[in-house]
């Protein structure tokens, strides 16, 4: 996952008894006044309406209030754009680019064209924000997209395309996290995909309203053990709560424990204790519907997104997105009675899985 700088391979709440309700519930005409005196009254009395409905609490969202102020100066303007991209549920799909990712013809124009070429999905991107990393690819976003947020990381140049796991690409992909945890605080779900990625369906059918966390694989087995899978977080969805807060909270701390460690890999070492330490519910998603060039199925009808993971070098995977992109036109334009017949394949991705010398995973 990541700004790609893409994924290149695999891999508390507690529940609350009848009296904290019922001392929740008589606190609330206090809480009030205190909340409109404040300069966040908006998103405090819409964490005040989430305790009415059973949600949580303001401590349990943003955490200590005392880093809000400097969480709000580290993402300027984020709390104003948000509800401008976010869909009627507060959920906005994010993906993030630099000035390489972002050039005419690049991973930019084939994530945007997808929309629009899928089936029924061209209005889920007026929900897309597009974070960019370096000046320029703010400035192409701004020119193709309505949605655009330039998030700084004034430590290092990112404009150009970084190699998996340059110290460019780990500054990237952990200041990412950063900012989630700020859109989750704020109130609003998200779905976190890499733009070396396209789609074909409404992936949001396919999302757990069960789990705290839904992501997809690298290579997926009914079989296994949910957490068995290698999980791949190119693709995941988050819901706005405060365990998914402190979900993200836990991965970022994890970082020490592992040094030189990408997001992906610090989250498959630190997935088991998520589930034991904070009672996360995660669920992995089947690559029949969210495949990738570590493992897709050859099922047009089911297809979802396609994501160039197990794949190293910004042109092969543009080469080799743009090949399945074009196979999608050509499965479309076919009668019913053609697609039924089922054998229709994607084309192999020769580039991308030759970058990593990619061998067929083997399922239990």
């Amino acid at each position: 996952m990541g700004l790609g700088f893409g994924r290149e391979g695999g891999s508390m709440a507690i529940n609350r008894n009848h009296v904290v309700s019922f001392l929740a519930g008589a606190a609330l005409p206090t809480l009030l006044l205190f909340f409109l005196a404040s300069d966040r009254v908006s998103e405090q009395l819409a964490i005040v309406s989430s305790w009415g409905s059973g949600g949580s609490s303001a401590h349990d969202l943003g955490g200590d209030d005392r880093a809000a102020p400097a969480q709000q100066e580290k993402f300027p303007g984020l709390p104003e754009l948000l509800p401008k991209v976010a869909m009627e549920d507060r959920t906005v799909i994010i993906t993030s680019v630099n000035e390489a990712w972002a050039a005419p013809g690049s991973l930019l124009d084939l994530y945007r064209d997808s929309f629009k070429n899928g089936e029924g999905i061209a209005h889920l991107l007026d929900h897309v924000l597009v974070v960019a990393v370096d000046p320029a690819g703010f400035h192409r976003c701004k020119a193709v997209h309505p949605h655009c947020y330039h998030l700084e990381v004034k430590s290092m140049n990112l404009s150009s395309a970084k190699r998996f796991m340059t110290k460019e690409y780990l500054e990237l992909v952990w200041t990412k996290l950063s900012l989630q945890q700020r859109i989750l605080q704020l109130g609003y779900n998200f779905l976190f995909t890499d733009c070396d990625m396209v789609w074909f369906r409404d992936p949001f059918r396919h999302i757990s309203l069960y789990a705290d966390m839904t992501t997809s694989s690298d290579d997926y087995s009914a079989a296994r053990a949910p957490l068995d899978n290698p999980l791949n977080t190119g693709l995941y969805y988050m819901k706005a709560t405060s365990r998914s807060v402190e979900m993200l909270r836990y991965w970022q701390a994890a970082r020490p424990r592992f040094p030189d460690a990408h997001d992906q890999a610090v989250f498959g070492h630190i997935k088991h204790e998520l589930v034991g330490k904070l009672q996360a519910r995660i669920k992995p998603l089947d690559t029949v519907y969210f495949g990738g060039f570590c493992e897709y199925h050859d099922d047009l009808a089911r297809a979802v997104t396609m994501h160039a993971d197990c794949c190293i070098g910004l042109e092969t995977k543009v080469h080799d997105l743009a090949d399945i992109a074009a196979d999608w036109k050509n499965y479309t334009s076919l009668s019913p009675e053609e697609r039924k017949k089922g054998s229709f394949k994607w084309t192999y991705p020769t580039r991308c899985r030759n970058s990593v010398g990619w061998r067929k995973p083997v399922h239990p």
